[in-house]
């Protein structure tokens, strides 16, 4: 059997036409989001017992990252209304602990990362973006993975680091190269992650056109909401379901099951829920109200670019024929 060349010349490729899409910063491609957020916090130089703040209504990955290299995850809570981490939440989370703070750009949506790199910037900590949903999404006009000194998107079978001072780049290449070579990334899988970059524009637009028709069609749920000056992606087209919270919304989604509109919840769990992180990390404040009521009435629609006008209107009629009366 033929054995998969890693950081070849599909590698080098990847990384200099992504470079070209992210403000011509250093690129290093690894094989995970959860690899690639990992050796970026490595590189910082942060590590045990260090604290960095992050969302608790997130994916997985950003909190298992922070674990790895030893530091002390603080879930504070979300902006109610875009699901990113509420900067006022950030600013109450900070101690003299505090390395970082770590902004997930959730759905697609950006997260307030203009207002959250100035906090940073007063009190010296570092800003590492998730951009893992959200590549070619920006805020007023610049696109997010530009603020951090680090930051991370994903690419078909793989991620992407990206930062624009050269010793960070070199210091997470020779982290891959070596200490974890378990992050390298294969020619193979390079490759597709070329092949979506080249069709990312198309896709992008097409999503926010499906988007656009159902935020007008859609009566009975709560659309997306998208912030003054934000280009939101869709990574996911993440309704609210109005009623008693998660009995109304699992209810939602059982009933469009039955319509033949395969819904998901995207973040069933809070992290700071998790078994993993209950004893490893630090709640800022005594509760997440708004990250709890996201978790118990969000709903993911099953919207993808290739979508017919047809399926978008099968899609609107059957949620209508829900809304208000579960």
């Amino acid at each position: 059997m033929q054995q998969s060349i890693v950081q070849g010349a599909e590698v080098a490729a990847l990384e200099s036409e992504f470079s070209a899409v992210a403000g011509n910063r250093h690129c290093v491609a690894v094989d995970s989001g959860t690899a690639a957020l990992r050796l970026s916090l490595l590189a910082l130089g942060i590590g045990a017992g260090e604290e960095i703040i992050l969302p608790s209504f997130a994916p997985t990955a950003t909190a298992e990252a922070v674990r790895l290299v030893g530091a002390v995850p603080v879930f504070a809570d979300i902006d109610p209304l875009t699901f990113c981490l509420d900067p006022d939440a950030v600013a109450a989370s900070i101690t003299p602990l505090t390395a970082a703070i770590l902004p997930v750009h959730l759905f697609g949506h950006p997260a307030a990362v203009d207002t959250l790199a100035g906090l940073a910037e007063r009190h010296g900590l570092a800003i590492v973006e998730d951009a893992t949903q959200a590549q070619a999404a920006a805020l007023a006009g610049r696109r997010v993975g530009t603020y951090g000194v680090m930051s991370v998107f994903a690419v078909e079978d793989g991620a992407v680091v990206t930062t624009e001072h050269p010793e960070l780049a070199r210091t997470v290449r020779g982290l891959r190269g070596s200490v974890h070579q378990d992050a390298q990334l294969s020619d193979e899988q390079a490759a597709g992650g070329r092949g979506g970059l080249a069709k990312l524009a198309g896709a992008v637009a097409r999503q926010r056109a499906h988007c656009r028709y159902l935020d007008s069609a859609l009566t009975g749920v709560v659309v997306p909401h998208v912030e003054p000056g934000a280009h939101h992606v869709y990574h996911r087209y993440t309704v609210r379901i109005p009623g008693n919270g998660r009995p109304d919304r699992d209810a939602f989604a059982l009933a469009l099951a039955g319509r033949g509109v395969r819904a998901r919840v995207s973040i069933p769990t809070p992290l700071h829920r998790m078994p993993a992180n209950r004893n490893r990390s630090r709640i800022a404040g005594m509760s997440l109200p708004c990250t709890e009521a996201a978790a118990g009435e969000t709903l993911s629609l099953p919207v993808h670019p290739g979508m017919s006008e047809r399926e978008l209107e099968r899609m609107a009629a059957a949620c209508n024929s829900l809304g208000g009366r579960l």
